[in-house]
């Protein structure tokens, strides 16, 4: 094991002002709103000026969420402000593990101090958005001023947020990829609630749209995408499609419709796989831009994992969660306990053999996944533990998952979209301030 000085771990770790970066998390379980942030404070207390305060609150705050971040403001420091309202919240208490708060009361605070770090929040409203086949400028000037922008178009990272009335999702983030083409996007949608008012936090008050923040100089955002699933049966090439209806695919200059090819598949599984089929079955999706050639740790094509949503019995034909092309490449995918386990063990294993070490890590994660998938409370942040035993999680579940695959960012379904906080080259360089104007 690689030792460092457990001073330098402790100034990593426990908020005391100074040069040095910072991580402290907190994590309430009270059924008050003031008792959740006067819990908080309490765990956070000592805590110096932070650069960065994120905030994640589970939907029995919802009717509240107006009032937390003043509430939050009053007894924390922090220069910038986001978060949002979750379907479930995770965090980490001190000296505790992670935990995944799914059907309880839940209140996850991460204070960050981030030294030789640019910082870039912006809000965006969805009639904000520009024309996708304009240019790059308008695009650059939702998330800062004009004069930024070279500085703005560079940047290494985006923590995205998303209210779910926003309507424009995918327009949004295709928008925010051709803006920002270096920056890796991490985030989610926010919850839906029955309560009056949006779903997103941001500088002192609760926003619609989206918000988030650029990250760069000498910090950055490591993205891991665990969409967990398993391939069954071969590629197919997709023949005819309308919109998002696959009508006819190929293999070997042999066609046939979806549904036939699935009914040769399902007779070479075993009987419990036959039993996934029935709630767990998805359709893994290539694009132009994918590379299907075998990855090397994982030894399997690169797919975009897609909800299937509807059976034609009269033609044979499926409905995908996806606008559908010709000539794409499709596989039919399975999603269990066990292969999302290994998925994750695999990619954080790969994650911990990446310079740097990470100082916190966020983890938005599809409200299908958690106890629903693994059967146990704790599921994603206890694979993490295996790996990273000590790093702080927070982060919330999702009603979409956004995070990069292949080189481009999609929303995704029953998704864990992790995103590990990492210091970069220029921390010993880069002196730009740790806030923008």
């Amino acid at each position: 094991m690689a030792a460092i000085p457990l001073s330098s771990w402790l100034s990593r770790r426990l908020g005391s002002g100074g040069d040095q970066p910072w991580c402290r998390m907190a994590l309430a379980t009270d059924a008050s709103l003031e008792t959740a942030v006067a819990t908080v404070a309490r765990q956070l207390r000592g805590a110096g000026q932070a650069d960065l305060a994120l905030v994640f609150a589970s939907a029995s705050y919802a009717s509240d969420l107006p009032r937390l971040l003043p509430l939050l403001q009053e007894r924390l420091q922090a220069r910038h402000w986001l978060g949002c309202l979750a379907g479930g919240v995770i965090g980490t208490a001190p000296e505790a593990p992670p935990r995944e708060l799914e059907r309880e009361p839940g209140l996850s605070v991460t204070l960050l101090r981030l030294p030789g770090a640019r910082l870039h929040p912006f809000a965006i409203q969805p009639q904000q958005l520009p024309d996708l086949d304009g240019p790059a400028a308008p695009w650059l000037d939702l998330l800062g001023p004009a004069e930024q922008a070279q500085q703005l178009a560079a940047s290494r990272s985006m923590l995205l947020l998303v209210d779910p009335g926003f309507s424009g999702i995918n327009d949004l983030i295709s928008g925010l990829d051709y803006a920002c083409p270096q920056a890796a996007k991490l985030g989610g949608i926010a919850c839906p609630h029955s309560a009056s008012g949006d779903s997103l936090l941001f500088a002192n008050a609760v926003h619609g749209g989206a918000v988030g923040c650029l990250i760069d100089g000498g910090w950055e955002l490591q993205p891991v995408v665990a969409q967990g699933c398993r391939p069954i049966g071969p590629v197919f090439e997709v023949e005819d499609a309308q919109r998002n209806v696959v009508l006819q695919l190929s293999r070997d200059d042999r066609r046939s419709t979806p549904v036939a090819a699935l009914q040769a598949i399902l007779t070479e599984l075993t009987p419990e796989e036959r039993e996934l089929v029935k709630h767990s079955l998805f359709l893994g999706v290539g694009r132009d831009s994918f590379r299907l050639e075998a990855d090397g740790d994982t030894g399997t094509p690169t797919f975009l994992v897609r909800n299937l949503i509807g059976v034609d019995p009269r033609n044979g034909a499926v409905a995908v969660a996806e606008r559908m092309r010709v000539g794409q490449q499709v596989q039919f995918q399975l999603r269990d306990a066990q292969t999302s386990r290994q998925e994750l063990l695999q990619l954080l294993e790969r994650q911990r053999r990446r310079p740097g070490e990470p100082l916190a890590a966020l983890l938005f994660a599809c409200l299908g996944r958690g106890q629903g998938l693994y059967g146990r409370p704790d599921g994603d942040v206890t694979v993490a533990r295996e790996v990273f035993a000590a790093l702080p999680v927070a982060g919330a579940f999702c009603n979409g998952e956004i995070g990069p695959v292949a080189g481009s960012t999609h929303l995704h379904g029953y998704t864990a979209s992790w995103a590990f906080l990492v210091p970069t080259d220029a921390t010993s360089t880069d002196t730009a301030p740790s806030d923008a104007a």
